[in-house]
Formats: structure tokens, sequence, C-alpha cells
């Protein structure tokens, strides 16, 4: 019996020839990431125990993107102790002020992850990194406090789920749209504990943009990790990036062992929107009633790409925000940024009336820059729409891709482009 990519990377990582699902296994680790909410317990965790050093700074990545600017004094308070930490243990790979983005954009900008890798964070969006053919996902704190000590952690090889996409996607229907459809069909719960390998040519029709978004969202199903093989669209992103090493890049066997196997023709997905309060209440969005919303996001570790920026920008060019809409932007990283700017993004956005807002997490976790009140309403191309996850738990949060945030944004409520006048 074959193995998967998955199993092959954990095999590799683990001095082994061959692991099966189920089986517990020791792996070191290539890097190790927290941000700014996760890192303090981390560290706190290290000190605790006197330890005082980590295995490799080379390897630890810490990023302060979540409460940052700092909000309030226990968040100063978390990003000094971060910064003294990373001092202390000569972290050179500590983001903060004009260099800080959001941590999931940031590190493949920067090459810090490689197809091959195992990566694991203290955040539950670690599996984005499956978009470049890694294995990563995320850990507690604690587990993260080990890893920095020992250079290694503990798995149970999940089982793998193969989601075959084929065909080529309908206008204005994106990466968002084919994972919120999975999502849909199987549930937060669907994908528990599993490998979700995604193929197949409808794949081949995203960018690399579109298939980071995939793999963030690939925990919403209740997942292990998401992944895809690298390709010849990976590599041409890997090309224009300075890598300190060579990536491993791996292929599931034709006699790979699979949990399940489906497929999904991927002209069939029309725009999703997530209705609250979880990500699987899926539907059409020209399903929908007339659903008036008070706040739009534009951005976040699932969707705060330039090709994200793009399609919003396509959307608002020469329309206004509805006057009682707010609308926040939020580029994943300065470097995102800048490139909006040189491509007269930023001036579309200001020109409708949008917030243009500092690379970070911002309101996605309902921690600033655009908290919710009582009773009001957000479309938002971030990935969880639980109860009080944006601010106030009598909030509601609908998830969807940048062109229908950003429709919707103009029309007062949520819509698609087509149905613009």
């Amino acid at each position: 019996m074959g193995m998967t990519i998955t199993e092959k990377i954990i095999a590799a990582h683990s001095g082994k020839e061959k692991v099966s699902a189920g089986e517990l296994v020791q792996v070191s680790i290539d890097l190790a990431l927290a941000n700014d909410i996760t890192a303090p317990l981390s560290i706190k965790e290290l000190y605790k125990y006197r330890i005082d050093s980590v295995f490799n700074p080379d390897k630890v990545v810490l990023v302060a993107d979540h409460n940052t600017p700092a909000k309030d004094i226990a968040s100063a308070q978390n990003l000094k102790l971060m910064r003294e930490f990373a001092q202390k243990n000569q972290i050179k790979n500590f983001f903060e002020g004009g260099s800080v983005g959001i941590e999931h954009v940031l590190l493949p900008e920067k090459g810090l992850v490689l197809p091959g890798d195992l990566v694991i964070g203290a955040d539950s969006h670690t599996c984005t990194y499956g978009a470049l053919g890694a294995f990563s996902t995320g850990m507690g704190s604690t587990d993260i406090a080990a890893a920095w000590a020992l250079g290694e952690t503990w798995l149970k090889v999940p089982e793998s789920i193969k989601f075959i996409y084929s065909g080529q996607p309908r206008q204005f229907v994106t990466g968002k749209d084919f994972i919120l459809f999975i999502i849909g069909e199987i549930g937060v719960e669907g994908a528990r504990y599993c490998s979700m390998e995604f193929t197949g040519s409808g794949i081949s029709t995203l960018s690399m943009d579109g298939r980071f978004t995939m793999a963030n969202m690939a925990v919403e199903a209740g997942a292990k990790n998401g992944i895809m093989e690298a390709d010849a669209i990976t590599l041409s992103m890997l090309s224009n990036i300075s890598l300190s090493r060579k990536p491993r890049i791996y292929h599931s066997d034709s006699d790979a062992e699979w949990k399940d196997v489906i497929e999904v023709n991927v002209a069939s997905i029309e725009p999703q929107v997530a209705l609250p309060h979880l990500p699987e209440n899926t539907k059409s969005v020209f399903s929908l009633p007339h659903i008036a919303i008070n706040q739009s996001v534009i951005g976040s570790c699932t969707n705060g790409r330039i090709e994200d920026l793009r399609q919003a920008a396509e959307v608002l060019k020469n329309r206004q925000v509805h006057p009682g809409v707010r609308l926040y932007i939020f580029p994943g990283t300065p470097s995102i940024l800048l490139q909006a700017e040189r491509e007269g993004l930023v001036k579309i956005f200001f020109e409708s009336g949008a917030v243009l807002c500092p690379p970070s997490c911002g309101p996605c976790l309902g921690g600033h820059l655009g908290v919710l009140a009582e009773g009001e309403r957000c479309i938002s191309t971030t990935n969880r729409n639980f109860v009080g996850r944006m601010g106030h738990t009598k909030s509601e949060v609908y998830l969807a891709n940048p062109y229908i945030a950003a429709s919707s944004a103009i029309a007062g409520y949520i819509t698609n482009p087509d149905q613009l006048s």
C-alpha cells in the first residue's frame, strides 16, 4: 500500500520508511510559529520550567499580527514579552511594526515555508501552508513551547480524504467558494482529524492566492491539515522568492489509502455565503433573501492577498460604499499594500469610501479595528462566523469571497456583482 503526500512528509520527518493512519510518531519540525496572543503563553511556559533558550532560533517565527498596533496595555505587555524573548534568543524572524503582516500570508511571502516542510503553529490556521505542499497544522501554546525547546513534537498520522475538483469555475467563483461549498457538504466535523488533499483540474485553475484560501479553511471542516501537490504554479511562485533551501516535492501514490474520495465539478458551484453561525451553513448568494449589512471586511489570513484586493477593486471602481455600511480593507502584508498602491487599487479603495487598515488580523477574532456592536451584521472574507466571533454575541457574521463582500458594501445588503446596477 502506498502513501499520501501527508504520510510521506510525516514519514520523512520521523525517520521512517512508511507510516500509516492512526500511528503515533515523533517528528522533527522545520518551523514553529506563534503570534502575539499565543506566543506569550508559550514563552511563560518555558520560563516556568526555567528553559531559557530555543532549539534553533532560525526555526522559530514570532509574528505580532493579532492585536497590533497594541490596542491596550495588555497587548503592549505581550508585545514587550515577545520582543525581549526574540532578542534574548536571537530570533531573526520576529515581525512587528512596519515589518509585520498577517502570519499565514507573511511566511510564504518570506520563503519561510517550502514544499515538503513540516510546520506547526500556535494558531489553528497554520494549515494554510498546505497550499505549498507542506504538512502544517495548529497546536496549543504548551505544545509549541515544548517544540521550541526540543525541536520535535508528536503526531497521530491522520486519515486522508481526497477531494477531486474538475471543470472550470463560473465568473466570480473563487477558491473561497470551492472550500465553502465543501464545508457546506460535509459539515464542520466532516473531516475531523483528517488530512484534506485537494487535487484535480479544478485546482489547476486556481492561483496560489486561491489555493492558500482553500488550505486555510481546512480546519473549518475539522481537518488536521489541508494539502495540495506542489506543481508548476507553486514552483513559479517560489522562483520569485529567495530560498535558503530546496523544496521537497511529494506526490500521493496511486495505491494510497483514502478514508473517502469526494468529487466536485466546480462548474456547478455558485458564489457561496456562509450564514451565521457556522461555516457549514452555506448557500448560493443567488438564493438569499434581502439581508441588510452594517459592515464589510476584506482581508485576513484567508483573503488578504493581492488577488483578493484586485477582486475587490474590480467591483469598487467608480462606485461608492453604501452610506449605511463601513468597509474595512486589510492587506495581508506591507508588500501587498505596496503592490496595491502601485496598481492603483488603494486609490480605488479611498475613492469608494473604504477604510484602509494596517496589515493585521483586525476584527476577525473580535480583536480591534472593526468589532461589531449588538445587532450588527457583517459580510466578511474571514474564516469563522461563530457566535461572538467578531464582537457582540448578538451580532452576525456572513462569510464570502471578496467579490461578494465588495458588492454587498456597495448595495447595503448581501449581493453579487451581477446584481449591482
